[in-house]
């Protein structure tokens, strides 16, 4: 058996979800890559995959020995890197993970920029806004807004976002502007899914008195920009990041609200799992996105 190619596979099965997936990564057979996972299996003497005919999962053994595997491949790309005289040069696959809207606006222009200065790096980026497993599922480095998650966890701080209350003229025209925070409980708030706590609205007086206030609307989403847009059309207030509403607000199509209140300024990590050696990839990119988002606000 090659230890090494069954490793690869069976990573990537994981990864892609699927036989068919990781044989397209890996540029193999859906047969070969199908051996290389059974023969892993015999060698181990245990069951990694429970397999279906709609998903894969893995079984507890394999949800242990996957995240040895990643930790394993991970430590043997850095040994080449270091045997070959590369462990400065960014090369392989970096695994990444960010919320969508942060992904699309300020990691897609990002990832361009870096990957025209090292051509031998290529990613592979999946965007969601739960909170994913970086070690369980195999990600080199998420970008994570507010809080950096588990303990074992390494977090670079990038830069920070601010969130906006803001309405569409049309609204305000309609129903009239909120005058205190407390004004907020009697109009249509349009509520995000993963804001904690997920329908309190927090604002911060000019002196400084944090506003906690119990809202509620007719819409309600896991996706911010679906919120904005319908709050542009006039569908309500929304409390959203800068990097999502700062467009609507330049074109005034959606205007601030509450003047002498401002929202939270959260935090934007690089997060990526501790390792004794991190890879040349992992540690550029970082860098590069500290440099990045700090010379121009996010």
């Amino acid at each position: 058996m090659d230890r090494f190619a069954a490793y690869k596979s069976f990573a990537q099965v994981v990864e892609s979800g699927s036989f068919a997936r990781a044989a397209e990564r890996l540029t193999l057979s859906t047969t070969a890559i199908s051996k290389h996972v059974a023969d892993l299996e015999a060698h181990l003497h245990t069951r990694l995959l429970n397999r279906t005919t709609r998903k894969l999962s893995l079984t507890e053994s394999g949800q242990a020995f996957y995240g040895r595997c990643v930790q394993l491949l991970h430590d043997l790309e850095e040994a080449e890197q270091e045997a070959a005289g590369a462990a400065g040069i960014p090369r392989g696959t970096l695994r990444l993970t960010s919320s969508v809207n942060f992904g699309v606006r300020q990691l897609a222009p990002a990832i361009a920029e870096f990957a025209v200065r090292y051509p031998e790096l290529k990613f592979d980026v999946q965007l969601s806004d739960r909170v994913v497993d970086l070690v369980e599922e195999g990600f080199d480095l998420a970008i994570r807004i507010g809080r950096p998650g588990s303990e074992n966890l390494v977090a670079r701080r990038l830069g920070e976002m601010r969130v906006i209350l803001c309405a569409s003229p049309v609204y305000v025209k309609a129903h009239g502007a909120p005058s205190v925070a407390d004004d907020l409980a009697h109009h249509n708030c349009l509520t995000y899914e993963y804001s904690v706590p997920r329908s309190q609205w927090r604002l911060h007086d000019a002196d400084g008195k944090e506003h906690q206030v119990q809202v509620s609307g007719t819409m309600h989403s896991n996706n911010g920009d679906l919120l904005a847009e319908a709050a542009a059309h006039g569908s309500g207030i929304v409390f959203q990041p800068d990097f999502i509403v700062g467009g609507y607000l330049q074109s005034g199509r959606l205007v601030p609200l509450l003047p002498g209140y401002e929202g939270a300024s959260l935090p934007i990590y690089a997060v990526y799992p501790s390792r004794k050696h991190l890879s040349a990839k992992v540690r550029a990119f970082v860098d590069f996105l500290i440099t990045q988002f700090n010379s121009h606000h996010i």
